[in-house]
């Protein structure tokens, strides 16, 4: 299925989504467009919320013009691609234009907070289409387990670099460094529920 045919799919399951309950997604993955259910938990947004501060304070030194935000979905039309991450590095001017996507070759770094019901997405599909897509720097952090993986250097659909911290760890993530000693792990003992 071309990609037009897939974006016109897409645009008609965001219409649908705005009747359902809850916060709906809608990507384009390896299979087409699909309709995901999203819920993520205080804890998946307090680390958001982390690194989005730290970057926030380091992009005007090393990408001037640069803001890390929550959303929104990133595409890239020759390979049928179309995702959202959790926080994506992007042009600040982005947020204001129109339109449901920001063309992949604009945005040169995507960090994913690992959802405890769904990892296999961030693990392997994600890892997969982020790279073709060409994007630069990829960081995923595991709330699960401690841990956070940091990619880089595409090359054949695939990233040639992987780096492994644990909380705790000061993290170089592409140009800039993330503290990572507050964030915190799901459903840790004494923590309260995630």
């Amino acid at each position: 299925m071309d990609y037009a045919k897939m974006r016109a799919i897409t645009e008609e399951l965001t219409g649908f989504a705005e009747h359902l309950e809850g916060a709906w997604n809608v990507e384009i993955g390896p299979s087409g467009p699909f309709l995901a259910m999203m819920s993520p938990s205080k804890r998946h947004e307090g680390t958001v919320r982390r690194i989005r501060n730290q970057l926030n304070e380091q992009l005007p030194a090393t990408h001037p013009g640069y803001v890390y935000e929550n959303g929104p979905e990133i595409e890239h039309p020759p390979i049928g691609r179309m995702r959202r991450p959790d926080a994506v590095v992007i042009p600040e001017d982005v947020p204001d234009e129109e339109g449901l996507a920001v063309d992949a070759t604009r945005v040169p770094a995507v960090v994913e907070i690992v959802s405890p019901s769904n990892p296999d997405n961030d693990y392997t599909e994600k890892l997969a289409d982020y790279p073709a897509m060409g994007i630069g720097h990829h960081m995923i952090v595991d709330p699960r387990t401690g841990t956070i993986e940091v990619h880089s250097a595409p090359c054949k659909g695939r990233y040639q670099d992987k780096n492994a911290y644990i909380f705790g760890d000061s993290v170089p993530f592409s140009a800039w460094k993330v503290e990572t000693g507050d964030f915190r792990r799901y459903g840790r003992a004494g923590d309260g529920v995630s």
